[in-house]
């Protein structure tokens, strides 16, 4: 039995370099010389064999999936870390009163323990073949800073991301949910790129009625878009609303980013609310349950997209064959993107790490196959918890 007996939750913060948040306080966009504060964690999980789980939380780190974090951790202690299934069970049902977003780094930690244990990729352990993966460039929201402010400067910056690989393109909107604006970008960026870039919209549920999503959708129908994601302000959980608007549109919709676990997603599926399902391994309770939700997405031939952009999320897109793109975020043509810099190897995800061929690599070293700048982490961390 390899029994867990420490677990070590390290609270940390940094300042990511030109970007700021929006008026609304709480999407990034581009600001040339600002620097906007970030609070991230990383989770340590030892056992009494010596072996060693890392991994350092990006998107969904925030201060609110923290505290569910903290609540989980010390429940390991004295479990076997290989029994990574119970663990998932027991823990889902633990936050069964909240949303499990602070569920998913334990988990992630697991598999780099087991990896490394037996001396492979997560990748391999889930049986994955991909070794290098399609990349889209996901913008940063749109700003008033001059960056990304008008429908030109976005046909710029796909135009810069086709010319150093990418071959695929997703726009994040405005907060104002301006949508003769939003619509005519999408306009843009289909007449300019189109032919050349696969091209996505993520609203980020920022248009405010019904019939401004269908105008809007009916601008990427136009434009031939790939998928049409998350668009109004239902926070991207109504499955009626969002059958309703594809009946009206040719779009695919890209549902689920906001729908946790893989119970809640196929009932969001099967009652007809979008075409395709969105899964992370931070947000949907480690690669644990987000491989069940690609394996509810394959039995029901429909296919699953990544969200955002990391370690664990390459190892995951590996094995999965119904997965198209690997999202490359948050960038803009002013910025890179706001996740730590927290690794002392060469791994990255900055728009300008994209290879010639338009693709991101999968991580080959055991576990996620990443060495962490552990020094960059103790320079800026704010707290340690110890639990065992």
């Amino acid at each position: 039995m390899t029994t867990i007996s420490r677990v070590e939750i390290h609270e940390f913060r940094y300042e990511a370099p030109d970007v700021a948040m929006d008026r609304g306080g709480f999407d990034l966009v581009q600001s040339p010389g600002s620097r906007c504060p970030i609070s991230k964690f990383a989770v340590v999980i030892e056992t009494k064999d010596g072996s060693r789980g890392e991994y350092v939380g990006l998107w969904g780190a925030t201060p609110m999936s923290l505290g569910q974090t903290l609540m989980l951790a010390p429940h390991l202690l004295g479990r076997d870390a290989l029994q990574r299934e119970l663990i998932y069970d027991e823990f889902k049902r633990a936050l069964r009163q909240y949303d499990h977003m602070g569920h998913g780094f334990i988990d992630i930690a697991l598999w780099d323990l087991f990896g490394k244990r037996v001396g492979l990729p997560i990748s391999a352990l889930l049986g994955g073949w991909r070794k290098r993966l399609p990349a889209y460039a996901s913008t940063t929201h749109g700003d008033r800073n001059g960056v990304l402010s008008r429908p030109e400067q976005f046909v710029e910056f796909a135009e810069a991301c086709y010319a150093i690989g990418y071959r695929a393109f997703k726009m994040h909107g405005w907060y104002e949910g301006n949508v003769e604006e939003e619509a005519a970008t999408v306009s843009a960026l289909g007449r300019a790129v189109g032919s050349r870039m696969a091209l996505m919209l993520d609203p980020a549920c920022q248009i405010r009625t019904f019939a401004d999503a269908l105008l809007v959708g009916r601008a990427c129908d136009d434009a031939a878009f790939r998928w049409y994601e998350d668009p109004f302000r239902d926070t991207g959980v109504s499955a009626f609303a969002h059958r309703r608007l594809r009946e009206a549109i040719r779009t695919p919709l890209l549902m689920t980013e906001h729908v946790r676990g893989v119970e809640p997603k196929a009932d969001f599926l099967i009652q007809g609310g979008t075409d395709l399902l969105r899964a992370d391994p931070e947000y949907d309770l480690g690669i644990t349950g987000a491989l069940k939700i690609a394996h509810l997405a394959e039995a029901l031939g429909v296919d699953i997209e990544i969200h955002a952009c990391g370690p664990a999320h390459r190892h995951l897109m590996a094995a999965l064959r119904n997965s198209s793109y690997y999202e490359v975020a948050l960038v803009g043509p002013k910025a890179r993107n706001p996740l730590p810099q927290v690794y002392a190897c060469d791994y990255g995800d900055n728009l300008e790490d994209v290879g010639s061929d338009g693709c991101f690599p999968v991580p080959e070293g055991p576990g996620l196959g990443v060495a962490y700048d552990w020094e960059f982490i103790k320079r800026h961390r704010t707290r340690l918890h110890e639990f065992g």
